[in-house]
């Protein structure tokens, strides 16, 4: 077991850290900006994702998609 942890370095855990915590919120940041919202909707969802992390995060993604004003 002990040989096993010895393979884990710091850039691998550099990686897991970006890729679990860090990405995900610049998606939800570009999406947001890239987009329409009604009202506030847009300030307000930028605040949640950044304060409320990582439930911001994903409530954006589960609720926050579906309120963008579709292009007609």
């Amino acid at each position: 077991m002990t040989h096993f942890l010895g393979m884990i370095g710091p850039w691998q855990i550099l990686m897991l850290i970006l890729i679990l915590f860090i990405i995900p919120v610049i998606f939800a940041i570009i999406d947001i900006v890239k987009h329409e919202f009604e009202g506030y909707g847009k300030i307000i969802w930028l605040l949640v994702v950044l304060f409320f992390y990582p439930i911001g995060v994903v409530l954006y993604f589960l609720i926050g998609r579906s309120q963008r004003i579709k292009k007609v």
